[in-house]
């Protein structure tokens, strides 16, 4: 068993962890209601877009459009697939990361033509150790999301679909189920899907609507916003969730430092009553050694 002075020191190096991880507790809880804030903020602007995509394709559901190309001429071995990976810049943040590079794996294990956008150093030094390449890595992204980095991505992968360097493109990221509960999923940012947009009962009065210069020019210029609307939303929402970990991950670790300190304490105690009574034993003992030593 340990002696008491080492017992002291292991529960002040924990007492110090402790310090720290309630810290990161305490951050991570004000970020992530600034985050959530933002999101709050960009909702209205991402529905309003995407409303009006719906009506436009209410009006004429069957129109063609580069952005609604589906390639159905190209075989699926032959894809050209792009994956936006949303990773954090630093761990601490439980499983965070892991169910985004799990995910990401599994869709570069199905085969095909992959190309991967990586956001986030956790997941650059994964694809890296890896040894899978990756198409263009974005920097300070994932830590401060913003309107013009959404939509430099968007503008990068919306030119290689349009160039049909690539057929599909998906976005991989954490969303935010509830305030406590993440999930990583991966959602179809091109080509655009109609039955995502044709959720209006057919059968409901519709409005009259004149197009200028015309529908396609109109769906030309929404649809790019559409597209850096929902890269920037699924920026703020990992965000979000990396927060969200974080401070349940800082919170468990708070709490099993308590309670790691609350045993060495029991321990402490132990030790320091036997090293007393240890001491009240060798007193007593020398004190009747010298008792019996006087009466000879």
């Amino acid at each position: 068993m340990a002696n008491a002075r080492e017992i002291q020191s292991r529960m002040k190096s924990i007492q110090d962890t402790m310090k720290i991880t309630n810290a990161m507790y305490m951050i991570s809880s004000s970020k992530l209601k600034r985050a959530k804030k933002v999101l709050y903020d960009t909702e209205p602007y991402f529905y309003a877009i995407q409303t009006a995509l719906t009506r436009i394709l209410r009006h004429f559901p069957d129109i063609e459009n580069p952005y609604f190309d589906t390639r159905s001429e190209v075989t699926p071995q032959n894809r050209k697939i792009g994956y936006i990976v949303v990773t954090a810049d630093k761990g601490l943040a439980g499983s965070y990361n892991h169910n985004i590079i799990k995910l990401a794996q599994e869709c570069l294990d199905k085969g095909g033509n992959n190309e991967l956008f990586i956001l986030g150093m956790i997941g650059r030094q994964y694809f890296k150790k890896k040894n899978i390449e990756t198409a263009e890595e974005f920097y300070y992204t994932v830590q401060k999301p913003s309107m013009s980095r959404a939509r430099r991505i968007s503008e990068r992968v919306t030119d290689l679909f349009l160039n049909r360097e690539l057929d599909e493109v998906h976005i991989i990221y954490t969303r935010m189920v509830s305030g406590i509960q993440t999930e990583a999923e991966v959602v179809q940012l091109l080509p655009l899907q109609k039955n995502i947009f044709n959720k209006v009962p057919t059968d409901i009065l519709t409005e009259q609507i004149a197009f200028s210069p015309s529908p396609a020019v109109v769906i030309n210029s929404i649809a790019p916003n559409y597209v850096s609307g929902f890269i920037y939303g699924a920026l703020v929402e990992s965000y979000s969730s990396e927060q969200s970990q974080r401070m349940m991950a800082m919170e468990a670790a708070t709490k099993s430092a308590k309670d790691m300190i609350h045993d060495l304490a029991i321990i402490y105690n132990r030790v320091r009553q036997a090293a007393i009574t240890q001491e009240i034993t060798e007193i007593v003992s020398g004190a009747k050694a010298q008792k019996n030593k006087k009466k000879k």
